[in-house]
């Protein structure tokens, strides 16, 4: 299988194409940290990898994207091209989560078998954007906004943390910073295609994963509304 997978959701800008056959593997992938200005990199990343690995789009089996949670706007460039490629080239696009990717990524210190994996990544204030997975990096427990102080009385004993928030749950909790896997603020695009790939597509649609509506003013008929 050869996939094109896109990363927009958060600060970072990654594209990749894998293609995991025995006769002709192949791993190419372009990645930038720029926070914001998406749209402006992002297809010309795509580009360079495909040109890099001889890949013509016909050549592709399925599109993979990430679907949040993340910024809206950066959501919505990598939704859009990758449901435009699949749309043209008549091949499915397979959405995959942040918190799921970054929990496929193993640290120094692999999660313990038993042991469970709390993705989290940076929110509002004291609130974390957080799921639970098993030490395989399959899901556990629903996706959700939290606090500190609601996680206290929720997590299991048996823990291992990553992502962008993995510090401050540790010390909201009182342990120690060896129970950390990563402190990643985004996914490693060579994750997302992976997890893409073994993924059903009709179990992942490519939708943006939303856990708390957009901060935006509707706009009211006549006249815009600012802040």
């Amino acid at each position: 299988m050869r996939v094109l997978a896109i990363d927009t959701a958060l600060a970072n800008c990654a594209v990749a194409v894998l293609d995991d056959s025995d006769e002709n593997p192949c791993q190419i992938q372009r990645a930038e940290e720029i926070g914001r200005g998406h749209a402006e990199r992002l297809m010309s990343m795509i580009g360079e990898v495909m040109a890099e690995s001889s890949t013509a789009f016909t050549d592709l089996d399925r599109v993979i994207v990430t679907t949040g949670p993340g910024s809206f706007t950066g959501l919505r460039v990598g939704l859009s091209v990758a449901k435009g490629f699949g749309l043209v080239l008549e091949k499915p696009v397979v959405g995959v989560t942040t918190l799921a990717a970054i929990a496929r990524s193993r640290g120094p210190c692999a999660t313990k078998v038993g042991s469970s994996l709390l993705v989290a990544l940076e929110g509002k204030g004291d609130e974390v954007y957080c799921q639970l997975f098993d030490a395989s990096g399959n899901i556990a427990g629903e996706a959700g906004v939290q606090t500190l102080t609601d996680l206290k009385e929720a997590l299991p004993g048996e823990l291992r943390l990553a992502g962008s928030a993995a510090r401050k749950v540790a010390e909201a909790l009182r342990r120690r910073d060896d129970i950390i896997e990563n402190e990643m603020a985004y996914p490693d695009i060579a994750e997302v295609a992976r997890l893409g790939m073994v993924t059903d597509p009709k179990s992942a649609t490519a939708a943006p994963f939303y856990l708390r509506p957009p901060d935006a003013t509707p706009q009211k008929k006549g006249r815009i509304e600012r802040k």
